[in-house]
């Protein structure tokens, strides 16, 4: 009966053991509001893999948590576009930009800023 309990209980142990630490990435875009913030974090914590999003204002940038076996840095930045919003220098897909709340729209949060020459 021991060797049973001693077999699960190392099972148990390299098993957890075996499990990896959430993947981080930080995407820079072009949030200012409060529906911005509801936006991603209500929508990308429903993409494959996703533990945790939250929505920095002050530095524009979303904060997210996953699982790396199934998502990708490029799968989680194409899901933020398809969103209307801006990752890390790509403009918001313009179809769902157009969908966006007005205050994001008049804000322009899916777009990038205008660079002066």
């Amino acid at each position: 009966m021991r060797t049973i309990v001693t077999a699960l209980l190392i099972g148990c142990w390299i098993s957890l053991a075996a499990q990896k630490a959430p993947a981080h990435l930080d995407i820079v875009s072009s949030t200012v509001c409060d529906m911005c913030v509801q936006t991603i974090e209500g929508e990308l914590i429903y993409e494959k893999g996703v533990k945790k999003v939250v929505v920095d204002l002050a530095s524009s940038t979303v904060h997210i948590e996953y699982d790396a076996r199934k998502n990708s840095p490029a799968g989680l930045r194409a899901a933020l576009v398809k969103l209307g919003y801006s990752a890390d220098g790509v403009p918001g897909d313009p179809k769902a930009f157009a969908k966006l709340p007005d205050c994001c729209q008049k804000e322009g949060c899916g777009k990038l800023p205008e660079t002066k020459p």
